[in-house]
């Protein structure tokens, strides 16, 4: 058995923060303040995920997103360049591969915002080091009102089919290693801040 050489040590890899929930349960919002947190500064980093949809006006490329085509997600699909991808009211979403496998090796941690589907590929694919915190609306009555307040002139029918598939969500809460009732954003930001923290420690 050969001896690490004296003076090296091993770089513990970093830990993948995925956040999910249903549209509106504020997942989003709570992931933008933890990264804004102080004790966090430095400690954690917004992952960025590829979408097909249009840019929305206060969005900007490779900020928010990396805005593509169609057809550039389907060729970076194939090549299995794309970590996991879901198919959201007609637009694709996903998340670059090879910048994660990059990030674990040097020891950082990532914050993702994701649907289902892409937390159980995490945890497939990572199973140590995804952590999968999911959101919770306090009722389904409070959801509705978010997601008609979020989404300006959206129809009875749109609304109706976003509540139907939040409720498919929230049967498969019980699968993630944290749950959280958003509530009160503040108090649920700490709460969220509280699990990184000891996460990190335990890496």
């Amino acid at each position: 058995m050969k001896k690490r050489a004296q003076g090296t040590r091993h770089k513990a890899q970093g830990k993948l923060f995925v956040i999910s929930g249903p549209s509106g349960s504020g997942k989003t919002t709570l992931a933008e303040k933890i990264l804004k947190r102080r004790s966090l500064k430095g400690r954690i980093e917004k992952s960025i995920s590829l979408t097909t949809r249009p840019k929305r006006p206060i969005e900007r490329n490779k900020k928010d997103y990396f805005f593509i085509s169609g057809p550039e997600f389907q060729r970076l699909r194939k090549a299995k360049k794309v970590l996991e991808w879901t198919r959201y009211l007609g637009y694709y979403y996903g998340t670059p591969k090879e910048e994660i496998d990059r990030k674990l090796k040097q020891g950082k941690n990532v914050v993702f915002c994701v649907d289902l589907k892409g937390v159980r590929a995490f945890k497939r694919i990572y199973p140590r080091q995804a952590v999968a915190v999911f959101v919770l609306p306090p009722s389904l009555e409070e959801l509705r009102r978010r997601i008609v307040s979020r989404h300006k002139g959206v129809d009875e029918a749109e609304a109706a089919k976003r509540l139907a598939l939040a409720r498919e969500e929230l049967t498969a809460a019980k699968e993630f290693d944290y749950q959280l009732f958003n509530e009160h954003l503040e108090e649920t930001a700490a709460r969220l801040e509280e699990i990184i923290l000891k996460e990190i420690k335990n890496r």
